[in-house]
């Protein structure tokens, strides 16, 4: 559509014109501009009223017929709504598609919003959480679910984090519990129902946990027999010596077995100390490189560097696990005359607890697999070693409990560095040296 205002400014001039002729005519010019004036005035309040009206009663009716400007005028609008329409009819076909898509989920979805007020969810989350539409709508969701583990999570803010809690509906009911933001200030919140699967992984525990209670005590009988043999004229006569050795060696293997089951069990289905103390980190690596050195037989050079100042809030007797298992593994798996150097240092906000070795190091394909129970890269070697399989994944639950993580590095023929990273810990005043040597 063209510019309509060239148009409508000269019929305006051409009538004022024959206006001025017709009163110059009847010797009254001003007298009959007047009146053309007003003619015109009234003409566009007319057209003004016309427009009003049409706006007012519905923006669906066919727009008013009308001539020059005015009709152009009338057209544009009607062309506009007719565009908006169609964007918002699209606009609502998408929504209800999303909304479809959403209650189509396996998974509970409320969108909140500001503060964690809900703004709409699907029927899941409505089974899962007894929530009300639209009663609930603009409700905090903090105010509807006050399950404690629920609210520090929440507090936490840590959205790569899920937490587990029992359905506001159905007690026997296990959520998973996720917080995925998008936009400026929205947020997902994701709930899982994962009562089956946190049922079977109870049962695994239990299993475990039982298995290994009820297999100490023939290990125990086995042990015995073997000790008693030993001492027996067979062995002295050396009939025995060889069978006995290799029955004394798997027995010590199943042992450790054992007691790495049962401790991996409890980690597992013991909830963190509720009020863990200081540990003097330096002070428990001290410890751990004296096992490590008997552990070498002197076959290595083990150093240790710590600052003495580091301290975390947490258990020392499983944190002196993990450790140990992380240094004991550098030196099953660093051949005689290499290195292994342990330090415990600040780095980039955080306290780090690193093992590092000269072994043969770990193809990179086997890396994100290293903390799955009994997970070997190098089967027939560990086998050789007497290792359980199940080193890194205590480490991983340990760390895991005192809120860290654990990080892997390594590169063939030159080694490995295994590091313990604690994003929470505390600096004190000491006066003891940092470093330890060989």
């Amino acid at each position: 559509m063209g510019n309509p205002w060239p148009a409508a400014l000269t019929r305006t001039g051409l009538s004022l014109v024959a206006a001025l002729v017709l009163g110059l005519a009847v010797g009254r010019p001003w007298l009959v501009l007047a009146v053309a004036a007003l003619a015109l005035l009234a003409f566009n309040l007319v057209q003004t009223h016309r427009l009003e009206q049409w706006l007012r009663r519905s923006n669906r009716q066919r727009p008013p017929a009308a001539e020059g400007l005015w009709g152009g005028i009338f057209s544009a609008i009607d062309r506009r709504q007719y565009r908006r329409r169609g964007r918002l009819l699209r606009l609502l076909d998408l929504l209800q598609r999303f909304r479809e898509s959403v209650s189509a989920m396996p998974d509970g979805v409320i969108m909140l919003a500001g503060e964690g007020e809900m703004q709409w969810w699907n029927r899941l989350a409505s089974r899962y959480m007894g929530l009300r539409w639209p009663q609930d709508r603009g409700q905090r969701i903090a105010n509807l679910l006050r399950h404690p583990d629920f609210a520090a999570f929440l507090g936490r803010g840590d959205w790569n984090a899920a937490v587990k809690i029992p359905s506001p509906q159905d007690a026997d009911r296990t959520l998973e519990i996720r917080i995925v933001p998008y936009g400026s200030d929205r947020q997902l919140l994701l709930a899982r129902d994962v009562s089956e699967l946190d049922r079977l992984e109870t049962m695994r525990r239990d299993f475990v946990g039982n298995i290994s209670h009820e297999l100490r005590t023939p290990l125990t009988v086995l042990r015995g027999m073997s000790e008693q043999l030993n001492d027996s004229d067979a062995a002295a006569s050396g009939e025995l010596q060889r069978p006995l050795a290799l029955m004394e060696q798997q027995v010590g293997r199943m042992s450790r077995l054992v007691d790495d089951l049962l401790l991996l069990s409890r980690l597992e289905t013991e909830s963190p100390p509720v009020e863990p103390g200081p540990v003097v980190v330096a002070e428990l690596l001290r410890d751990v490189q004296d096992e490590a050195k008997a552990l070498s037989g002197g076959e290595h050079t083990i150093t240790l560097t710590a600052d003495e100042a580091l301290q975390v809030e947490g258990d020392r007797d499983e944190l002196r696990s993990a450790f140990s298992n992380l240094v004991s593994n550098a030196v099953k798996y660093t051949e005689a005359g290499g290195r292994i150097d342990i330090r415990w240092f600040e780095a980039a906000g955080a306290a780090c607890a690193a093992v590092a070795d000269t072994g043969k190091g770990i193809p990179a394909h086997h890396l994100p697999r290293l903390t799955e129970r009994f997970y070997r890269v190098d089967a027939g070697r560990a086998s050789r070693e007497g290792g359980t399989g199940l080193g890194l994944a205590i480490v991983k639950h340990v760390l895991s409990r005192h809120g860290a993580r654990l990080s892997v590095t390594s590169e063939q023929g030159v080694g490995s560095t295994f590091t313990a990273v604690f994003p929470h810990y505390q600096r004190v005043k000491t006066t003891t040296p940092a470093s330890q040597p060989d």
